[in-house]
C-alpha cells in the first residue's frame, strides 16, 4: 500500500473543525479553563470589555432587537438593554453622599468631626442604619438624613444621655430609637425637621424639640417611655397618626411658647393613672390649631391639662383651637353656644320703665335685671342681658328666648319684644307681641330666629311699646336667652 502526506488544505480543514467544536462548547479568552456556567469567559487585569457603541438614533433603528440586547448609547452616555419591546436605560448611580452604618465604629470620622464628644454628621448625607447601633455619644443631626430599612431591626440605642442633639434640621426615618433622652433639638425658623415611621421605646424622656420653622411627625409609636416630648416655639407643627400606648408614663405631649400653626390628626393616646395626654397649661400662644381624629382613652381623669387662661368653663382649649376627638370635648366655632337667664326671685321679677314708644333694653330699673351665664363656649356675657360671640370666624346662630311679662298699666297697650344685635340692629324676624288685657295677667312670650355674628358681635333682648303713650312700666318675671 502506498502512503501519501495529507495536503495542507486538509490540515487547515481539520483545525477549523476542531476550533468550531471548541466554540460551540465553551470559549475562554485570557483563560484555558472557562467557567463551567459560561459560554464565554473573559479574564483580564488590564483591559475591559467593549460593547457596541452607537447614537440614540442608531440604537432605536435596530431592526427586531432581541430581549437582552445590550448597547452603549453615545448620545446619552449610558448603557441600554432591550426588554419586552422597550429599551431600558441602565443608569443606577450610587449617591456620593451616602454611608452605611453597621456599628458605631463606622461613625469614627463623625466622632472626630464632633470633637470626640458627639457624632457630627455630614450635612446632606444619607446615613443608612443597618442593625442595632449602640452609641456612646449623641448624634448631631446637622441637616443629614438618618434612616433604616426595617423599623424593628434597625435601631439606634443610647443607654443614657441625649440621642439626637443639635441646632440644625434633618430627617429621621424607619428606625427604633431607645435609651435616655431621644431628642434635645433646638433649630431656627429656617430649619425643618422630619420624623416618621419610628418606634420610640423605653426612653427616660422623649425630650424637647424647639425653634424650628416646621416639624413634621408621622406614624410614630411611643412605647414604655417614662415621660413624653415638649414642643416649644415652632412655626408649623404637623403631627399625623402617632400612637401613645398605655405603657407610657408622665405627660405625653407638652406645648409651650408660640406657634403659628399646630395640626395633630389621627392616631391615639391611651392615658392611664396619673399620666396626661396633652398639656397646654402654660398657655401657649397659637395663631391656629387643629386637633382632630385623635382617640383619647384610658383610666386617667385628665386626658388634657387645659389652658389656665383663655379657655371656657368646663373646656380645655382657647378659641384658636378646633378640636374634634373621641374621648374629649368638641370645641370649635361651629359649636359655639351660650345661655343666660334672670337669676332674681321669679315671683317678684324686675321692673322695666317704659317711656312713650321708645325702644328699651331689658336691663330693668337701675339695672335690676341680673343674669347668670351658663354653657359658654366661644362666648361670654360681660354684662347682664347680653351674649357676646368671641370665636374666630363669622357664623350664623339659632337664637331662642323666652319672657314672662306683666303690664302694670295701660290696658290695651301693645308691646313688641325682639332681639337686637350690637345695640342698634333690630332682628325684625324675632318680633313677638304682647297686649295688656288686664294688670294681673302674666304673658309668656317666645322669641326665635337666626343671626349672623362676627367675632365680638353681641345680642340682647329689647322691647318697644307699639300702642299707647306716656310713661308706664312692665314687670319681667323670667328671662332666658340662648344661642347655638
Amino acid at each position: 500500500m502506498k502512503t501519501k502526506n495529507l495536503p495542507l488544505f486538509a490540515i487547515k480543514c481539520m483545525a477549523l473543525f476542531l476550533l468550531s467544536a471548541n466554540i460551540y462548547s465553551q470559549v475562554g479568552i485570557g483563560t484555558l479553563t472557562p467557567n463551567a456556567s459560561a459560554m464565554l469567559d473573559v479574564e483580564s487585569t488590564t483591559k475591559g470589555l467593549l460593547t457596541p457603541r452607537m447614537t440614540s438614533a442608531e440604537r432605536t433603528a435596530i431592526s427586531n432587537p432581541a430581549n437582552g440586547l445590550l448597547v452603549y448609547d453615545t448620545t446619552e452616555n449610558a448603557f441600554y438593554f432591550y426588554k419586552s419591546a422597550t429599551w431600558t436605560k441602565l443608569d443606577s448611580q450610587v449617591r456620593d453622599n451616602y454611608k452605611l452604618i453597621k456599628s458605631a465604629a463606622d461613625l469614627s470620622a463623625e466622632l472626630t468631626a464632633g470633637g470626640g464628644s458627639k457624632y457630627l454628621l455630614n450635612s446632606n448625607t444619607l446615613y443608612e442604619i443597618n442593625g442595632t447601633i449602640n452609641l456612646a455619644y449623641p448624634i448631631d443631626i446637622n441637616n443629614a438624613y438618618v434612616m433604616g430599612l426595617d423599623t424593628n431591626e434597625d435601631k439606634l440605642v443610647r443607654a443614657s444621655g441625649n440621642l439626637f442633639v443639635g441646632n440644625q434640621g434633618g430627617s429621621i426615618k424607619n428606625l427604633t430609637l431607645a435609651g435616655g433622652t431621644i431628642f434635645n433639638l433646638t433649630g431656627s425658623a429656617a430649619q425643618n425637621l422630619i420624623i416618621r415611621d419610628l418606634v420610640i421605646a423605653n426612653a427616660s424622656s422623649v425630650g424637647t424639640i424647639s425653634g424650628y420653622g416646621m416639624v413634621f411627625l408621622s406614624v410614630v409609636q411611643y412605647i414604655g417611655n417614662t415621660t413624653g416630648v415638649t414642643y416649644t416655639n415652632i412655626g408649623n407643627l404637623l403631627i399625623s397618626n402617632t400612637g401613645w400606648f398605655s405603657t407610657n408614663l408622665g405627660t405625653y405631649e407638652t406645648y409651650t411658647g408660640t406657634f403659628d400653626f399646630i395640626e395633630k390628626q389621627g392616631g391615639f393616646m391611651v392615658v392611664n393613672g396619673s399620666a396626661k395626654g396633652i398639656d397646654v397649661s402654660s398657655n401657649p400662644t397659637v395663631t391656629k390649631a387643629v386637633l382632630t381624629g385623635v382617640s383619647f382613652s384610658g383610666t386617667s381623669t385628665e386626658y388634657v391639662k387645659k389652658y389656665t387662661t383663655g379657655s371656657y368653663p368646663n373646656y380645655n382649649f382657647t378659641n384658636s383651637w378646633t378640636v374634634n376627638c373621641p374621648g374629649i370635648k368638641l370645641e370649635s366655632d361651629e359649636v359655639a353656644s351660650a345661655n343666660i337667664y334672670y337669676d332674681g326671685t321669679i315671683t317678684t321679677g324686675f321692673v322695666q320703665t317704659v317711656a312713650n314708644n321708645n325702644v328699651f333694653n331689658l336691663t330693668g330699673n337701675s339695672n335690676s335685671n341680673t343674669t347668670t351665664a351658663v354653657n359658654l363656649l366661644r362666648t361670654n356675657s360681660t354684662q347682664d342681658n347680653r351674649i357676646t360671640y368671641v370665636g374666630k370666624k363669622t357664623r350664623t346662630f339659632q337664637v331662642d328666648a323666652a319672657l314672662s311679662i306683666r303690664g302694670n298699666s295701660g290696658l290695651g297697650d301693645y308691646y313688641a319684644f325682639f332681639i337686637r344685635k350690637n345695640g342698634s340692629t333690630t332682628l325684625i324676624e324675632t318680633n313677638t307681641l304682647m297686649r295688656v288685657n288686664n294688670t294681673s295677667d302674666i304673658s309668656s312670650n317666645a322669641i326665635s330666629g337666626t343671626v349672623e355674628l362676627a367675632p365680638n358681635d353681641y345680642i340682647e333682648i329689647w322691647g318697644q311699646r307699639l300702642v299707647g303713650s306716656g310713661t308706664t312700666s312692665i314687670t319681667v318675671f323670667s328671662l332666658n336667652l340662648s344661642i347655638k
